[in-house]
């Protein structure tokens, strides 16, 4: 994530670049080596965290090493961290078996750490968002909440939850919607796009260039009932339209290590919403977090992207709407199938737990 405003790029970046941008992360070839846990100050080793210590326990997250050591001198009954050994994860103690009681842990914690000064530029009390986000068994699963005998018996894909800005710390995978309000057709090179500026006020990102609306998918809620919510409060559209003409589209996902060297595995899911080119139509800030929009050609938009000035996966969601529309195609650009693998990506999923 960046606290900074965005700078121009000193020369055009390609829509490669733009995605590399936003997918920069790979584990390295040691990863699950006994050799990785002894160097805690090393911030590019990470350790994953699983549910239970039980062979075939799913990993939810990837640990950095001295946020391993802090969970070390936690009190006992909470977690179980093994000695550093090929194959070593993290897990819950055997006794926090239910995501309501994994989620009153990271709670406490979270809570604690914050309070006591532990990362700071990540959950320090001018970060914390105080919203909750899920965290589920399969990360490629349905989506689910809370079951209402808070049991593992039936396995359900939900795990649970914990605070928003404490995700990057347990590199757990996090979900977000992004849609792209356009007016015209979205086919032509007459088409123009809806595209925000962030507020200077926001806690990340501050007066970067946003989609049209985006925003994370809390605990809870839905993944449409996340997208009215969020044209509602971000750029007062009223539900009905979103309702009637949001359509969906796919997703993109990516591999982000953000500049502290925390990780952000993310799936955004992706809508598009045409506004017919005679159409009345003007989205107005709301809730503070967007200082204005602007109705940009699609060659405005293409220069803001490779001056860098929009928020990274806002650039991946355009670069995914050129292609879906054929604004980029295999025969203009010769990163093509680059450029398209590398919006779909799975975090390297299948190594997180792999034995070494």
């Amino acid at each position: 994530m960046s606290n900074d405003p965005p700078s121009p790029a000193s020369s055009p970046l390609s829509y490669l670049e733009l995605v590399k941008i936003c997918d920069n992360f790979r584990l390295p070839p040691n990863y699950g080596s006994v050799h990785v846990f002894q160097k805690p100050s090393d911030t590019d080793s990470f350790v994953p965290w699983t549910l239970t210590q039980s062979p075939g326990s799913p990993a939810v997250g990837l640990l950095r090493l001295d946020v391993v050591d802090l969970l070390r001198k936690e009190k006992p009954g909470m977690w179980v961290i093994p000695e550093p050994q090929a194959g070593h994860s993290v897990s819950f103690d055997a006794s926090v078996n239910t995501p309501r009681k994994r989620t009153a842990v990271l709670k406490e914690l979270c809570e604690r750490w914050r309070d006591t000064g532990a990362f700071p530029a990540s959950i320090g009390p001018r970060k914390w968002r105080n919203e909750t986000y899920p965290v589920y068994r399969n990360p490629f699963g349905v989506h689910e909440h809370y079951p209402e005998d808070d049991s593992d018996e039936g396995l359900g894909n939900y795990a649970f939850e914990m605070e928003r800005a404490a995700c990057p710390l347990f590199g757990v995978v996090t979900y977000g919607i992004h849609m792209t309000i356009y007016q015209g057709i979205a086919s032509s090179p007459q088409v123009k796009i809806w595209v925000p500026t962030r507020a200077k006020t926001k806690q990340t990102w501050p007066s970067w260039l946003d989609n049209s609306v985006a925003g994370g998918i809390p605990s809870g809620m839905p993944v449409f009932e996340s997208l009215v919510k969020e044209c509602e409060e971000e750029a007062s559209m009223e539900a009905g339209i979103v309702r009637n003409h949001a359509k969906p589209v796919g997703t993109i996902s990516y591999f982000f290590r953000n500049r502290m060297h925390f990780l952000q595995p993310e799936v955004e899911y992706v809508y598009d919403l045409g506004i017919p080119q005679d159409t009345p139509f003007q989205p107005r800030p709301s809730d503070g977090e967007v200082e204005s929009f602007d109705l940009l050609s699609l060659d405005e938009v293409k220069s803001k992207m490779r001056q860098g000035i929009f928020k990274p996966n806002c650039a991946a969601v355009l670069i995914d709407f050129f292609v879906r529309h054929g604004h980029l195609t295999p025969d203009d650009e010769p990163d093509y199938m680059e450029i398209v693998t590398g919006l779909h990506g799975r975090f390297e999923y299948e190594r997180w737990c792999q034995q070494v």
